[in-house]
């Protein structure tokens, strides 16, 4: 087992591997910019380091510092968590050449499912059904109209090097086509520092469905079964849950199916996360791989009564599956929330500020995920994401009516939160009847 791990991430997820090191007895190493330095995973952990100054580009993208972060601490392995670094095959080439363990999959599996359009052909190849689309990046607008002929519109142009929701335009005929090319390839420039793009067919309110895996790299996979993803807002996702109520289970035992085969293929060796989408007659189509811890992990923990943080770490530093992975089973019902610092009157601006108090939902089957506390600052710099609500209970109606109950009970005061916002779409009959998809919110909800 590791000794000492540096967390390259901040707020509640920096937290939250703070906390399984913690239990697993190894030492944590936090790093943190200037805005970040009284933050609360700094704090907690055992040593911290600055590494530069606010802009993510100074300090948690800065892989020269994280790296002396770690050489100076003596830490033996690097945890990226997610966003910043967290799939950035580069970065896990750098640790593992410095002699630092990479907790993560093989910079190689990275950069294949990394790229989207890559993880496609991969993934067909595998076996798995994947939608209509382009068989690579596309090179220039006039491939992109003679495809998108060829495919039929509606139609999405999507970054190869994508997350997120962004570099990502729905084009409904050939007249927008130009117009959502440019902007998509501008936003992934930006957002990635790759401009390329690829096309796939544009499906009419599908599911969002993901399955959570786990792969020891000597050709074992297991899954940890499903999470339903279909509330987003500009594809973003908002609240998930696990099982899914939209789905019969001769289709949720293909998309477990899909998700070890795909895993198995290629060899996975770590926490991994394969998304599809389910039509309305239960077709399933492959979207892409996440090769990182994702937001939404605890809603997959809180049904299997796996800490798949630790089971990480374990499987880093031993290659082999923990028995607790081994012998996961789903067992009631959860759903989570996120709660952003985003004023919803103002087209969600994120709005940042001083959290004048915190006060936290509690009772049987509720746990929060958060970094904040009374008085601290939500800086200007970062997502603006505060925290997870997530909720356990027997059954889906009782899942849904503790999560009433502790949306209701979270204050924060200080800065506007989506938490009324949240309260609605739960209250919501569509909801509560598991009759949503991916474009629910757009039309559901202003």
């Amino acid at each position: 087992m590791y000794k000492k791990i540096l967390v390259a991430a901040r707020g509640e997820i920096a937290l939250r591997i703070i906390r399984a090191c913690r239990e697993l007895g190894i030492r944590s190493v936090a790093v943190h910019s200037t805005a970040d330095r009284d933050s609360l995973h700094v704090k907690i952990a055992d040593e911290d380091v600055s590494i530069g100054a606010s802009p993510s580009r100074e300090s948690y993208l800065n892989i020269p510092r994280i790296i002396a972060a770690a050489e100076i601490t003596n830490a033996d392995a690097i945890h990226p968590a997610y966003g910043f670094l967290s799939e950035n095959p580069n970065f896990a080439d750098i640790c593992l050449s410095c002699g630092i363990e990479w907790i993560g999959p093989n910079p190689a599996l990275m950069k294949r499912m990394g790229d989207k359009a890559e993880a496609r052909r991969v993934m067909d190849e595998a076996g798995l059904p994947v939608i209509p689309g382009s068989e690579g990046v596309i090179s220039s607008e006039e491939e992109a109209l003679r495809l998108c002929a060829e495919i039929g519109y509606p139609v999405m142009v999507k970054a190869t090097a994508g997350g997120g929701g962004r570099g990502i335009r729905i084009v409904r005929d050939e007249k927008q086509l130009g117009d959502c090319f440019r902007a998509a390839s501008k936003e992934a420039e930006i957002s990635f520092g790759d401009s390329g793009l690829y096309v796939e067919k544009y499906l009419q309110d599908p599911r969002h469905i993901e399955v959570q895996i786990l792969g020891d790299g000597n050709g074992g996979v297991i899954h940890f079964g499903e999470r339903e993803c279909s509330i987003q807002r500009r594809h973003q996702k908002l609240i998930e849950e696990s099982p899914s109520p939209g789905i019969a289970d001769q289709v949720r035992e293909k998309l477990f199916k899909y998700a070890v085969q795909g895993g198995e293929y290629i060899n996975y060796n770590s926490l991994g996360t394969v998304e599809f989408l389910v039509d309305s007659k239960g077709r399933i189509y492959f979207l892409e791989m996440n090769t990182r811890v994702q937001v939404e992990h605890p809603v997959t923990e809180m049904v299997c009564g796996v800490d798949l943080i630790k089971e990480q770490i374990r499987l880093a530093s031993s290659g082999r599956f923990g028995e607790s992975a081994l012998n996961a089973r789903i067992t009631g019902w959860a759903i989570e929330c996120r709660i952003n610092a985003e004023d919803p009157d103002r087209g969600f601006l994120p709005v940042p500020g001083r959290i004048d108090f915190f006060h936290v939902p509690g009772g049987p089957g509720v746990r929060v995920d958060s970094h904040l506390y009374s008085g601290c600052e939500v800086p200007s710099y970062y997502d603006s994401l505060l925290a997870k609500l997530i909720v356990w209970g027997k059954n889906r109606d009782e899942a849904i009516e503790r999560m009433k109950r502790s949306l209701d009970e979270f204050i924060i005061e200080g800065v506007p939160t989506t938490i009324p916002f949240l309260q609605k779409i739960i209250k919501g009959r569509n909801f509560e009847r598991g009759d949503f998809h991916t474009a629910f919110l757009e039309r559901e909800i202003v």
